[in-house]
């Protein structure tokens, strides 16, 4: 189980500093280094980098971080491959690792300046932050809330949607970011209601999923059909439709996404 460090900005306090660990090499297009088919491991980088980040202990080992510079000597037998085409060549713990070190990396790099007054900013002394030292604005690794929902009908059938970012034919549930001031509920409602015009009720959480496609975090919702005739929104939706577990669109089955856990858990009921 990965165990998150509470202070990461010190590493020689950390006491890990030169203890053999995990490097997650990342480059500025979120592909990772990968080593003879696994993620190095050794007491340094496997190559030069620009920051290391101690993103914490897993299964009694360090785990860091590294932003790659654009141009570098891929070691014998290495190669990068995209956080997404990794996930099933490694193990699922260490490509969940992978994701969370773009998102650290992807972060630090792209606030190294003020958002307010431009100033280059430091690291935290003592969060996971960077701070501008003229105007004090602090700025946290960012996260994107977003909800994902499968809705069924009283006769068992699911809601399945085509969107317009699928270039071949893939339908999956509904998905859309949460609002500020919106709660995640109301999420749900108005998103469904946008994307394919219809009522939902009996909204019930299902589990949630870090995304780091590049920073969400994706919350899973299972909803009740409440009324309304589907009408999809077209610059989102391309084709919407109710299906039953013997009659599917190419849709995802588990894997890497909740999308595919919400599907498969409603075939196991509809099948079981």
């Amino acid at each position: 189980m990965f165990v998150p460090m509470v202070s990461i900005s010190d590493l020689e306090a950390a006491g890990r500093l030169g203890a053999e660990g995990k490097w997650f090499v990342v480059d500025r297009r979120s592909n990772i280094l990968v080593h003879d088919g696994d993620i190095p491991r050794g007491a340094n980088a496997p190559v030069e980098g620009l920051t290391v980040h101690l993103l914490g202990i897993d299964r009694g080992e360090p785990v860091w971080a590294v932003e790659a510079h654009e141009e570098i000597d891929v070691p014998a037998l290495a190669q990068w491959i995209h956080l997404r085409q990794l996930f099933g060549s490694i193990e699922e713990q260490d490509w969940a690792l992978a994701g969370r070190a773009a998102q650290i990396v992807n972060w630090d790099r792209d606030h190294r300046y003020c958002g307010r007054c431009a100033s280059p900013t430091d690291a935290h002394a003592a969060d996971r932050a960077r701070v501008c030292p003229k105007c004090g604005l602090m700025a946290y690794p960012r996260l994107t809330p977003a909800i994902i929902t499968l809705v069924e009908r009283d006769d068992g059938k699911a809601l399945l949607a085509w969107g317009a970012q699928f270039p071949g034919r893939f339908y999956s549930a509904l998905a859309g970011f949460v609002e500020p001031g919106e709660s995640l509920e109301q999420c749900v409602v108005r998103e469904v209601k946008e994307e394919v015009g219809i009522e939902v009720t009996d909204i019930r959480y299902f589990g949630s999923q870090p995304w780091p496609f590049p920073h969400s975090l994706m919350i899973g919702f299972q909803a009740r059909y409440a009324g309304g005739e589907l009408v999809p929104q077209e610059s989102e939706i391309v084709d919407a439709g109710w299906y039953s577990h013997d009659d599917l669109p190419p849709v995802p089955r588990g894997g890497m996404s909740i999308a595919g856990w919400l599907i498969e858990d409603w075939l196991k009921r509809q099948q079981g």
